[in-house]
């Protein structure tokens, strides 16, 4: 079992930025990848980005390439996404997945825990 639990999440203006966090526990983080997706309001859960086991490989949805960032410490069981330049848009709960597939992986159903979400609010 790992338990998720992510942090950082709030209110900011479009151009801001925000530095997710989530905390894993419970069986060995560090043999998980680990990924960031978001629900907005009506629409279905979707990919933001993703790291393998080792932090050396990362994947990135298009819409977010090249304005966030997803980095992890295993020695203190985090994950983290840093959003720079954000949108309104970007508006959505963001949940952290850890999964037992070992490289960085987009798909759903590769990942086997979930966090609770944190909401991200972008306003124009």
């Amino acid at each position: 079992q790992v338990q998720l639990v992510e942090s950082g999440g709030g209110l900011v203006q479009s151009g801001g930025s925000l530095r997710l966090s989530c905390a894993a526990s419970g069986r060995t983080f560090s043999s998980n990848s680990m990924g960031w997706f978001r629900q907005a309001p009506g629409k279905e859960r979707e990919f933001v980005a993703a790291i393998n086991w080792t932090g050396a490989s990362t994947y990135y949805s298009d819409s977010v390439k090249g304005r966030f960032t997803i980095s992890r410490d295993n020695a203190k069981n985090t994950v983290y996404l840093q959003m720079n330049n954000l949108k309104p848009e970007d508006t959505a709960v963001y949940y952290c997945a850890a999964s037992y597939v070992r490289s960085a992986s987009y798909l759903h159903r590769h990942y086997d825990y979930w966090g609770q979400g944190t909401q991200v609010t972008v306003s124009a």
